[in-house]
């Protein structure tokens, strides 16, 4: 694991690197907060935005939100910019560094190791979905995932869901899953219970993504595994890099395989 000296970027001068009980008390309790409430304040900034600055009447603003590409990129990127910004807040109080939660220099192993680890992420899932299915007849795999931009076609709105979909929630789900919430954890949990409560975790904040249908179990099941892995490669390299990585190379592959009748 990377050294977690309280020393460097990250963490305010002088300030006592937050360990034990409390810390992962403290980052567990952080985390949540960071997934439930900034979304929804994101989602009322633009909203306030749009409406004082535009004029907008409230129907023609939730349509714009839920129709264009823009309005979703706008609020995915402003989201996750303040999902950073409170992940920077939380190290300099917690007297952690960036090297405390993974972010050191990058390796070129370090992107390779995680592009070797799509073996072990897909045959853990499909373990996964081969003992689950086994013990819930009637399980959906095929369920549909809701991720918004589905009438994503031209070449800057396909661009802005790339970057939404694939670039950013990789680089800011690392930091504030694996690095920050997994590294607050270890302070006090074994690596294993750590592991499976940050993977669980993990999860369940994609249920939603099952939209009107209900949970989408099948998303949580996948993403489980995947935040497995994704530990194991933070333990292995001592950084998020080949997490990173990972998880980009996953979301990359979805992304191609949902917009590939656009790009046609």
């Amino acid at each position: 694991m990377s050294d977690d000296s309280s020393s460097g970027p990250g963490a305010a001068k002088g300030t006592k690197e937050l360990g034990g009980v409390k810390a992962a008390f403290l980052s567990l309790v952080s985390v949540s907060g960071i997934y439930f409430v900034l979304p929804v304040v994101a989602a009322l900034l633009v909203y306030w935005v749009v409406g004082v600055f535009l004029g907008w009447p409230h129907a023609r603003i939730v349509t714009w939100l839920n129709e264009s590409i823009s309005a979703q990129f706008f609020y995915m990127t402003l989201a996750q910019i303040f999902t950073l910004g409170a992940i920077y807040f939380l190290l300099r109080r917690f007297g952690w560094t960036l090297r405390t939660i993974g972010l050191t220099r990058p390796k070129w192993h370090n992107f390779l190791t995680g592009v070797v680890a799509t073996v072990p992420y897909l045959v853990l899932y499909v373990i996964l979905i081969r003992v689950v299915t086994a013990l819930v007849p009637g399980f959906d795999v095929d369920q549909r995932q809701e991720i918004g931009f589905e009438n994503a076609s031209t070449t800057l709105q396909l661009a802005m869901t790339f970057v939404s979909l694939v670039i950013l929630p990789p680089i800011v789900e690392e930091i504030t899953m694996r690095g920050f919430l997994y590294t607050g954890l270890r302070k006090w949990l074994p690596r294993v219970l750590a592991a499976i409560l940050v993977s669980g975790l993990f999860g369940a904040a994609h249920l939603a993504e099952g939209g009107d249908v209900g949970p989408l179990w099948i998303g949580a099941l996948d993403t489980f595994a995947l935040s497995l892995v994704l530990i194991s490669l933070r333990e292995i390299t001592g950084n998020l890099w080949a997490g990173i990585t990972l998880h980009m190379l996953k979301n990359g592959v979805a992304f191609v395989i949902l917009f590939t009748s656009f790009v046609r």
